[in-house]
């Protein structure tokens, strides 16, 4: 019996172990390359509500299991995630101390995007459909492992990082662009895409989500009829649009309490709650712990949140 890996498996071994004597902790940190960043942890994490980026995700070893509504989407050594619009789901990371998870992320920036498709004027690919969602798995080719594994040469060189580094980011872009994540990206660049009508509305949502916004508002935003507006979001993001401020404002209060340290009432309050007690039981339902409780944990260590 031939228990010999593949050569891609065995680069992605290799590739693994050298991102992760450069990851200086668990969990999501800055790698040397603007908008790149090392996802390294050895612990497993069970199903929880997550805020995704517009990003690529490359894991190289381990996996993880992404939930939106009813579709699942698994990324792992042989498939790439495409999030091009920022979702709220639910993740399960799979990781052990003996198989860490080890990957990276690189942001997904829209003007880079059109400049890119710009330069490749009437090369560029083209698409009939418009994707239903915003997140899409994608094999990982060995153009686009070639790629990566280029990007991670010049992690522990600051001046070819520097340089180098934003251009390999370029590139593997424009691959992904002729690999199944090409629509997703098409859609994402085009201003007058559905899925970019949404991304306004979702940015739009990141800035005001302490506001009382009503559908109405948000529908005027996109410019569509409010059953239309609907209609789309829920295509898109797989919920409602309350419920996704609903969601925001949660994940918004829980990095403040995590990671600047205030109080439930306090990071309540800064994100819209008027009712604490409110905030507390829809944080619970939300994330399965109390505000209180997930802080307590996280501040002692026995909590790491890896998102992405």
């Amino acid at each position: 019996m031939n228990n010999k890996q593949p050569a891609s498996a065995t680069r992605q071994s290799t590739l693994a172990a050298r991102l992760a004597t450069l990851a200086p902790r668990h969990g999501i940190t800055p790698a040397p390359v603007a908008g790149v960043h090392l996802i390294y942890t050895t612990e497993h994490h069970e199903r929880i509500p997550v805020l995704y980026r517009p990003r690529m995700i490359v894991i190289l070893q381990g996996h993880k299991v992404g939930y939106l509504a009813e579709h699942t989407f698994r990324y792992d050594p042989e498939h790439y995630l495409m999030m091009t619009l920022p979702l709220t789901c639910e993740c399960e990371c799979f990781a052990s101390p003996a198989q860490p998870l080890v990957g990276l992320s690189i942001d997904i920036d829209i003007a880079a995007l059109q400049a890119l498709l710009l330069e490749m004027g009437d090369a560029a690919p083209v698409t009939v459909a418009e994707p239903e969602r915003g997140v899409h798995s994608v094999p990982l080719s060995e153009t686009m492992l070639c790629a990566v594994e280029r990007l991670v040469e010049v992690f522990d060189q600051p001046l070819h990082a520097r340089v180098l580094g934003p251009q390999i980011v370029r590139e593997i872009l424009f691959h992904a662009l002729h690999e199944g994540g090409g629509p997703a990206l098409l859609a994402m660049a085009s201003r007058h895409s559905q899925v970019s009508q949404i991304a306004r509305v979702l940015r739009v949502m990141e800035q005001r989500f302490t506001e009382n916004l009503t559908v109405e508002d948000l529908a005027r935003e996109a410019n569509m009829s409010v059953s239309a507006f609907h209609h789309h979001f829920k295509a898109v993001t797989a919920t409602s649009p309350l419920q996704y401020i609903k969601s925001l404002r949660l994940h918004k209060a829980r990095l403040m309490m995590l990671h600047d340290g205030l109080k439930a009432g306090t990071a309540a309050s800064r994100v819209g709650y008027e009712s604490g007690s409110q905030f507390s039981r829809e944080y619970k339902r939300f994330f399965g712990t109390p505000p209180s409780e997930q802080a307590a944990r996280f501040r002692e260590g026995q909590l790491r949140i890896v998102e992405g």
